[in-house]
């Protein structure tokens, strides 16, 4: 199988992240405790380990913040229903994937809060003059993609940021398409609350992600329960990440994902998100070649992760896509992807377009084997 579905999950991981997972699983896979015995305490120094690599790789005000989520839906829940208020305003656009668009739209359809949606452009990228301009005086927080998880298209984020900051808003952002590729710094971006998944470009397995909680925000508790220390509390204890963590965390996912998290400091995420990028436009220079097929985003490679999203005008893009799994042996991602609203944008709503996200282990052999299986399907 040509996998070219890493936008979704990526794969394969690296070996270390396999190795990882075997080992700590073998040896010192029990629940995480401060006070345990060694198994314990070797668990929970994972966790810490891991916390240390985000820190490190988002430059975050301390480890402690990072708080483990099952995946980044896991995590933007947590942060939408933990910071928001009833008649707060938010602000999001319409680039957004549905882990914002539908928790924010169902807390809109109960009359808890009122939303605005930005219209990006028609290459895929919000105005940051357009969402200065639809801040009110109820506005309590700003939501938005980094990357737009149908075109690619990189979202200016610091410029964001810096609106929400003076305007004394919340600034969240979703990285599940940027974090392990694109560069980010919580903190000179002005970002209060971050959200990604660990098992897409960070390498990971899945049931893995975090939030990262800056000190403006106040979140309160997703859920409640054990902490594997302080057991006297009555309610769930304020230190973090602990207040947001009730429950065993997903130890052995977190040890595979520091080990993905290592691969992705030691290659360099300039250098993964250039390969990337490159293959991308490789396969959007050939499409042009073959005609018939429309690319849609950014054409600027600098502007873009690897991402790339196109239809046909003999077929539609779910039949493209299951030809090529079962033909071919290409893995693509037909459809909507999760993004209902930039479609309709797009005019590809319903059918959706086909998506091709390649990896850091994907190859140029990969992408023309997909365009010559693309030309035998339309001739």
């Amino acid at each position: 199988m040509i996998y070219l579905d890493n936008a979704a999950t990526s794969f394969p991981k690296p070996e270390s992240v396999y190795q990882a997972l075997d080992r700590f699983a073998r040896s010192d896979l029990a629940n995480p405790g401060r006070a345990g015995h060694k198994m314990a305490l070797a668990a929970e120094r994972a966790l810490d380990d891991c916390r240390h690599l985000l820190n490190q790789l988002f430059h975050g005000k301390e480890p402690e913040r990072f708080v483990f989520t099952l995946n980044c839906t896991d995590a933007l829940n947590m942060a939408f229903k933990g910071v928001l208020r009833d008649g707060d305003h938010v602000i999001t656009s319409n680039l957004e994937h549905n882990s914002v668009s539908r928790p924010l739209r169902a807390m809109e359809l109960a009359g808890r809060i009122s939303l605005t949606r930005i219209r990006a452009d028609g290459g895929g990228t919000v105005s940051p003059g357009d969402v200065r301009a639809a801040i009110t005086p109820k506005t309590r927080l700003i939501a938005l993609t980094h990357a737009s998880n149908v075109l690619g298209t990189v979202q200016p984020v610091a410029e964001v940021g810096r609106i929400a900051r003076t305007a004394d808003l919340l600034f969240l952002v979703d990285a599940a398409q940027t974090a392990g590729v694109v560069p980010l710094d919580v903190q000179e971006a002005n970002i209060d609350l971050l959200a990604f998944p660990g098992h897409k470009s960070l390498l990971g397995p899945t049931g893995t992600g975090a939030l990262y909680v800056g000190p403006r925000a106040r979140v309160g508790a997703w859920r409640e329960g054990g902490t594997g220390g302080d057991s006297s509390s009555e309610t769930q204890p304020r230190e973090f990440p602990y207040f947001l963590e009730g429950g065993t965390p997903n130890v052995l996912g977190v040890a595979g994902l520091s080990a993905g998290v290592r691969f992705v400091q030691e290659q360099g995420l300039d250098n993964i998100r250039r390969h990337e990028v490159d293959l991308t436009e490789r396969l959007w220079r050939k499409l042009e070649e073959l005609d018939g097929f429309e690319v849609f985003g950014h054409r600027d490679p600098a502007r873009r992760v690897g991402t790339l999203s196109f239809r046909s005008e003999a077929l539609p893009a779910a039949e493209i896509g299951g030809i090529l799994d079962q033909a071919f042996d290409v893995a693509v991602r037909p459809g909507l992807h999760c993004a209902p609203y930039i479609h309709r944008a797009l005019g590809t709503f319903p059918d959706g377009t086909v998506r091709v996200s390649p990896g850091p282990f994907s190859t140029e052999t990969d992408i023309d084997h997909l365009v010559n299986a693309l030309a035998e399907i339309l001739s």
